[in-house]
């Protein structure tokens, strides 16, 4: 007797269904993903604070720091900045040793799930190189900001495994650690906005 494939979907509180393995544009949803990143905790919740540092909240640091590396970049970019870590409302956050010891599955599982958000959202399936070297350099500022402020490293520390960050991007920029139903409605209230600048 055949056995039946495992199952590879899950279900989203919007009601879709979204195939974990071959995700389609149809089943995203920009609340699911919102509810998801603002429940999900980087650092593996290892922060200082009343509240998780979530990855919807690192998602919009990180595109207002890419705003300020790229200030002439579209508003498509910008919703790529924010996006960027999107596929994690359903696979998680793990941190970078973890991602490494998972080996190149993980990796190609995170670009489907990129690839299907992109493309509901309007961007191309794979983002340019140059802006994916610009969202990851705000990302890396964004992650040395983190580490110092409310992970507990030291400056040293920190630039040695994320590099010397540009003061000048996140100049008077601040952690911001809020509940999070507040994250969710900043997350989907930018998307909303970059949607609308898109035209």
């Amino acid at each position: 007797m055949a056995r039946s494939p495992a199952r590879a979907w899950q279900r989203m509180l919007s009601g879709r269904r979204l195939d974990l393995l071959d995700p389609t544009p149809v089943d995203i949803e920009i609340e699911d993903i919102a509810h998801g990143l603002a429940f999900v905790a980087r650092w593996n919740g290892q922060t200082r604070g009343n509240h998780a540092y979530s990855v919807a909240e690192h998602s919009l640091l990180v595109e207002t720091l890419f705003g300020r590396i790229a200030p002439k970049a579209p508003a498509k970019w910008r919703l790529a900045a924010l996006l960027h870590d999107a596929p994690e409302y359903v696979i998680g956050d793990m941190i970078s040793p973890v991602k490494a010891a998972v080996g190149p599955d993980y990796g190609a599982l995170d670009d489907r799930l990129a690839a299907a958000v992109h493309i509901r959202f309007g961007l191309p399936a794979a983002i340019p190189v140059q802006i994916k070297k610009q969202i990851k350099k705000a990302d890396k500022i964004s992650a040395w900001m983190e580490a110092t402020q409310i992970a507990g490293f030291s400056q040293s520390e920190a630039s040695k495994f994320f590099g010397k960050p540009d003061a000048k991007a996140m100049d008077a920029l601040q952690i911001v650690l809020r509940p999070p139903v507040e994250t969710r409605r900043a997350f989907t209230e930018r998307h909303a906005m970059l949607l609308e600048e898109m035209g």
